[in-house]
């Protein structure tokens, strides 16, 4: 019987509930893809990363319950807690190496885990009717796309009241982020993220999708240094900067839950 150490971590907040949950595994050597995906599907979260330690740092690689992604922000803010909290690590920068993206950083200062990602393009798009009727919306700011469709919507309380009919959206085959101006005094902008074919339909807090609202919000505002509130129902905090073309996240995080897969 194999034993793997096992911990679920809430990220991008500093209470339990709060946040997005992500499982993370650390592992001696990589299992079959098969058999990670099997463990991700048991788990039943979001997103479960899982990494090896290399000569350099770590590699590391992040499942949803169909398969592998290209990129976690929340996982890796997770992978990071686990690092650092819980296997000595000595550094305050934590190297990653990652089979899509190339490498990534993070870092800790405080109570604030600091990931380092490449940025993300997005372009002006005529939206398909079929995006604004899964909204419930007929007017709208903008309509971007690139690693998802986002939506520039006029308000806060706008975001907030969005019901989406995940029904319709799952027939976009595209993953939909709102957006707009923050209302709520000392943020710059908030966000929603919706995955309809996903466990979840509805992400708590999304860094990934960060990379691309951070470049986006940075020219519209004039500024380089923000901070996001995603305003799911948990909620979560990004403390967000722009440094060329890399996009600085910054979290906390806490455990949830420490065990052990066992593995027959």
């Amino acid at each position: 019987m194999q034993q793997i150490d096992f911990y679920m971590v809430d990220a991008f907040t500093d209470t339990t509930f709060g946040g997005n949950a992500a499982a993370v595994c650390p592992l001696t050597e990589w299992l079959p893809d098969e058999t990670l995906l099997a463990m991700t599907r048991q788990h039943n979260q979001s997103e479960t990363a899982f990494f090896i330690t290399t000569d350099s740092g770590f590699e590391l690689r992040w499942f949803t319950t169909q398969g592998e992604i290209n990129l976690c922000g929340h996982a890796t803010l997770a992978s990071a807690h686990v690092i650092f909290e819980y296997l000595n690590y000595p550094e305050t920068t934590i190297h990653f190496e990652t089979r899509f993206v190339g490498p990534l950083t993070v870092t800790r200062n405080g109570d604030w885990l600091t990931l380092d990602f490449p940025a993300s393009g997005s372009e002006p798009v005529e939206p398909p009717q079929l995006l604004l009727d899964s909204l419930g919306i007929s007017e709208y700011q903008e309509v971007r796309l690139g690693r998802t469709y986002t939506v520039l919507l006029a308000s806060q309380a706008q975001v907030e009241a969005i019901n989406p009919d995940f029904d319709l959206m799952r027939q976009l085959d595209q993953k939909v982020c709102i957006t707009a101006p923050a209302q709520t005094e000392g943020y710059d902008f908030v966000s929603r993220f919706f995955s309809p074919k996903a466990a979840l339909t509805e992400d708590p807090v999304t860094g990934s999708t960060h990379t691309m609202l951070i470049p986006y919000w940075a020219e519209k505002l004039g500024k380089t240094q923000m901070l996001a509130r995603q305003v799911s129902a948990r909620g979560g905090d990004i403390r967000c900067q722009l440094v060329g073309d890399r996009v600085l996240m910054s979290g906390q995080a806490t455990t949830y839950l420490v065990g052990k897969v066992l593995l027959r």
